[in-house]
């Protein structure tokens, strides 16, 4: 069986994702749950997401994407094309047994898969936040939503938040054009 598209995300109210290449909160639950949902499986981000953690993540292949040639970074595999890291990543998930590839980010990665992720874990952080990066606007219709958990404010976690499960709903083929 393949490994399914994955979207990683918390987001804002407002739908930030990001301010000046860096998370523009610290929830460490979020983190923690991060590190839970990618542990042992290939996470496919954007060059300048990578930039932003400035290191492979342990127990995680990354694929990183990015059209410079000169780019170089020890530890990771890197990807011209969304296409050849979803290749790369569905070869690496098959070899480490995984049945799921995490995208995790920045917003153009985000775009440019998510008509083909089945299952979003988003975080939706209870708060609007100054940012430059947003998360692509969901069609409510074309995703179920469960709520599975939720972070209060507290010395550790800079804002209150709720995690949910996405997962795609089937296409229904009598409405296909």
């Amino acid at each position: 069986m393949s490994a399914r598209l994955v979207q990683v995300v918390a987001v804002a109210r407002n739908g930030v994702i990001g301010a000046h290449n860096d998370l523009p909160w610290k929830i460490s639950d979020d983190l923690k749950l991060f590190k839970k949902l990618t542990m042992g499986k290939p996470m496919i981000l954007g060059r300048k997401n990578f930039d932003a953690i400035g290191r492979p993540l342990p127990g995680r292949d990354s694929i990183v994407v990015t059209r410079s040639p000169d780019f170089m970074a020890e530890g990771v595999f890197i990807a011209r094309t969304i296409e050849g890291a979803i290749i790369l990543a569905k070869a690496l998930a098959e070899e480490r047994g995984a049945d799921e590839i995490s995208i995790v980010g920045g917003a153009e990665i985000y775009a440019q898969t998510l008509a083909r992720t089945q299952r979003i874990y988003l975080t939706r952080v209870e708060a609007d936040v100054e940012g430059d990066v947003h998360f692509p606007q969901l069609d409510s219709r074309d995703w179920t939503e469960n709520l599975v958990g939720e972070c209060e404010k507290t010395d550790r976690n800079e804002h209150a938040c709720k995690f949910f499960i996405l997962d795609r709903k089937p296409r229904n083929p009598s409405k296909q054009p």
